[in-house]
This record gives C-alpha cells, sequence and structure tokens, in this order.
C-alpha cells in the first residue's frame, strides 16, 4: 500500500491510528517507523508534515496487519446503506399498493398526498436543519438508523483496536461537515429510492387494472382543486408531459358518472408527471448536490494539528523538540536585546534571535537550553515593560508558559495581548519544573487550543 494521492480516505485512516494508538499503543509494532523518526525535515509545512504522516501509517498498518480493520467501518456503513435503501424499495411499493387497493376508483389528490406528501415534508425538515445548522433535522430517521447500526455491531466486537477504529471512522465521516453532506445524501438517496419503487408499482398496477379517477372536498370552495391542477401541470407541459384539460377535470368531480379512456388517459400522464416534477426531479437535484458538498468538504478535511496526538508527532518527525536544562534569570532589568538561541540539535528549527518572555513562572521552571527569560510577566508592571519590549522589536518572540497548569483567563488574555503586538514569529514553549513527570493530556490540549485562538501555528508550539 502506497500514499500517493492526499485524498480524505488517507486523512480518516491517520484518524484512525491516532484512536487507535492513544488508546492501544502498548498493541502495536513500531519496528517500522522506529527508523524514519529519527531523520528530521527541514522547515515546516502542512504538505510535508502530511507526507510524513502518511509515510508513517503506512508501515504502522503495514507491520500491525491493519488494513481490514480499518477498512470494516466504512463496509459496515456501506452494507447498512444498502438494507436502508431495500427498505425504501419496499415502502415505496407498499404505499403504492396501498393507495390503490381498496377499489377500482382513485382520488387522485390522495394519491397524490401518500406518495409525495411525506417526501415533501421531509424536504422541508432537511431544507431547515441545514440553514439552521441542526444536523437532526437534515437526517431522516432511516440515515440516522444507518450512521448508527454499524457503530452498533462493532461495539458489541471484543476486539478493541477494530472498536476505536470504528469510532474514529464514525467520528470523521459521519458527524461534522463531512458527516452533514453524507448523511444528507444518503436521506434524498432513501427518498427517491422510495419514489421511483412507488412509481414503478403504480404503473404496473395501472398496467394490468383499470382505474377511474377522481377528485372531491368538502370544506374548499369548488373551484379550488380544479385550478390547484392547472397550476401543478404548467411545469408538467414545459416537458412535453400532458395534462387533463378543464372539460377532463370537471367530468373526474366525484358523482360525475362514468369516465373514458382519454380521461383516464389524461390523469393517469398527469399522475406520472407530477410524481416525476414534484417528487423524482427534486430529489436528483438533491443527491447530486450533496455528492457535490460531501466531496467539497472531503477535499476542505484537514487534520486538527493542535491536538496532543498530532503536535507529539511534529515534533518528532519535523524535529522541532528542545534539549532541557535550567539556566538562571538575570535578576536584573529586563533586556530590550534580543537572546542568542542556540539552534543545535533539536533547536535547528528556532529563530536565531528573539525575544524571550514567561508568563507567571516559579523559579523552578526548566527553560530550553541556551534560551534565557529576559522578562517573567507578573503583575502590571512586568506587563507593561514587556509590552514596550514587543513594540519596539522586530524579532520573534517565544513566551513561556508553566505547562503543568491549566491556562486561566489571565493568562488566556495576556498571551493574546502580547501575540497580537508582536511583529515577528510567535513561539509558544511549554516548560516544565520537573522534567520527570509527564504533561497531562487535558493540560496539553488546553495550551494547544490557547495557541490556536492565538493564531500561534501549531508548528511554533514546543512542548
Amino acid at each position: 500500500m502506497a500514499f500517493k494521492n492526499h485524498d480524505f480516505s488517507d486523512l480518516v485512516r491517520l484518524e484512525q491510528l491516532r484512536h487507535i494508538e492513544t488508546g492501544q499503543a502498548k498493541t502495536l509494532s513500531y519496528a517500522g517507523v522506529a527508523n524514519m523518526e529519527s531523520y528530521p525535515v527541514a522547515g515546516f509545512s502542512y504538505a510535508a508534515f502530511l507526507e510524513r504522516l502518511l509515510n508513517r501509517a503506512h508501515h504502522l498498518i503495514h507491520d500491525n496487519h491493519l488494513d481490514d480493520i480499518l477498512q470494516q467501518p466504512e463496509k459496515l456503513f456501506v452494507r447498512a446503506g444498502r438494507i436502508i435503501l431495500v427498505l425504501a424499495t419496499i415502502l415505496g411499493g407498499l404505499a403504492a399498493i396501498n393507495a390503490t387497493s381498496d377499489s377500482s376508483t382513485l382520488n387522485i389528490y390522495w394519491l397524490l398526498v401518500v406518495l409525495l406528501g411525506f417526501n415533501f415534508f421531509s424536504m422541508l425538515l432537511w431544507s431547515a436543519g441545514i440553514t439552521l445548522g441542526i444536523q437532526g433535522l437534515s437526517s431522516g430517521i432511516a440515515a440516522q438508523l444507518a450512521r448508527w447500526l454499524p457503530f452498533q455491531f462493532k461495539k458489541k466486537e471484543r476486539d478493541s483496536i477494530g472498536m476505536l477504529a470504528a469510532h474514529a471512522w464514525w467520528e470523521t465521516c459521519l458527524f461534522g461537515r463531512v458527516g452533514k453532506w453524507r448523511i444528507s445524501m444518503l436521506t434524498h438517496q432513501f427518498w427517491l429510492i422510495y419514489l421511483l419503487a412507488g412509481m414503478g408499482t403504480l404503473i404496473l398496477l395501472m398496467l394490468a387494472k383499470q382505474y377511474d379517477f377522481v377528485w372531491g372536498t368538502t370544506l374548499l370552495p369548488e373551484n379550488s382543486l380544479p385550478e390547484l391542477t392547472r397550476l401543478l401541470a404548467v411545469p408538467m407541459e414545459l416537458i412535453g408531459l400532458a395534462s387533463p384539460d378543464n372539460q377532463q377535470i370537471a367530468a373526474s368531480r366525484i358523482g360525475a358518472g362514468m369516465q373514458d379512456a382519454s380521461i383516464r388517459n389524461a390523469w393517469a400522464e398527469f399522475l406520472v408527471g407530477a410524481l416525476i416534477v414534484y417528487g423524482v426531479l427534486p430529489r436528483i437535484v438533491l443527491v447530486l448536490f450533496t455528492f457535490l458538498m460531501l466531496k467539497l468538504s472531503e477535499y476542505r478535511y484537514k487534520l486538527d494539528l493542535y491536538l496532543p496526538y498530532y503536535v507529539t508527532l511534529r515534533q518528532s518527525l519535523i524535529a522541532n523538540e528542545f534539549m532541557a536544562s535550567v539556566i538562571d534569570r538575570d535578576p536584573g532589568v529586563a533586556q530590550e536585546q534580543p537572546v542568542q538561541i542556540a539552534r543545535e540539535g533539536h533547536n535547528r528549527h528556532l529563530p536565531e534571535e528573539a525575544l524571550v518572555i514567561g508568563i507567571e513562572l516559579d523559579n523552578h521552571i526548566i527553560w530550553p537550553k541556551g534560551m534565557v527569560c529576559q522578562e517573567n510577566v507578573t503583575d502590571q508592571e512586568t506587563f507593561m515593560r514587556t509590552v514596550e519590549m514587543i513594540k519596539k522589536s522586530r524579532y520573534s518572540l517565544l513566551i513561556g508558559v508553566a505547562a503543568h497548569r491549566l491556562p486561566d483567563r489571565g493568562v488566556q488574555r495576556i498571551i493574546k495581548k502580547l501575540t497580537a503586538l508582536a511583529s515577528g514569529q510567535i513561539w509558544l514553549v511549554l516548560l516544565q519544573n520537573n522534567a520527570a513527570i509527564p504533561i497531562t493530556e487535558s493540560r496539553k490540549q488546553a495550551w494547544f487550543r490557547l495557541a490556536q485562538a492565538s493564531a500561534i501555528p501549531a508548528e511554533h508550539v514546543l512542548s
């Protein structure tokens, strides 16, 4: 297996591996990726990082025989989708049979309500759900069932790796922007098959049996349904489908007497035409629209590089880590000149010169090798001095924070203000006061999200 095109399926596999490694990393073999992680990549770009991720994924999948496991969730969803479409075929046929089985006389508008009413209501709900961003409205019951069934089947398996892979596929492909359009497409396919099955069954019944078409109303004005018939017939006439004329409509009023073949043929063609124009064609358009939107959302899909898993891999694959050592800060006045950064080994991608600022750090914090904190922002006075330093500087800005703490609102506000003033590149350095104690995932995640909110690139977060 080789990853040549960075299509959506590749990104889905990376997300599946993320879930598996996060939950079951101890059970995987890393023999194939041990060597490749030692080769750094100069600089950073999303494409270069993605290429390294895909190469790493190739080795992991091959070494651990994960191909079938990763493909299984999609196969289950496709299978569930086919079951749903078969169900739509059965329901459409049964709806047509039920609407025509009582007698040889058919109420034309009742038949249209049975075959088109629920379909029209479904389109209204879908439109409201898409417009308002409510996924429960934009996906029908059948489509939600197809989304729910594969995950429930997978939950019964004892293979935890398979369960993690299924959950990742389910989360990536069936939720969010991609999931919205995938489920919407299945919803429109369901109703399209329902309408085609109903229309096909209706045509077969009319070929085998003679029906008279009638209409009538109790509460509406006498001319309301004939006028509605003429309005519905306008778009059908544009595509060459005939409709009953005024005399034929009047002759079809309940109790008007026997109908001849021309009246029956006119109403039969009107019925089929109404199903095509007001049911089948809109659904075909919506299926094509949702398919295009699905492909567009898949094309625009990007990995969340601020997740701890990807930040850790970035630092490994792009060699953007640092060596840690304790360097005491000069207790004197803040230095306005930049610090010369030691760009050796893992520090090679850091700027050569930078302003190094700390945010509410204690005296036991461990700074990267070759860095000296120029100012530690602890109060309003140190904050104002730091602001003046940044305003006068044209150098990159390195902000050191205590990673073992969660960023409170005060820290968030300080970092956002400082980053807004910086004219050069900005780096966020996650520091510790005890290198032997790892940073918890929840704290990492909080700092990564703060970096994202402050427009600090993921590759500029050092942990």
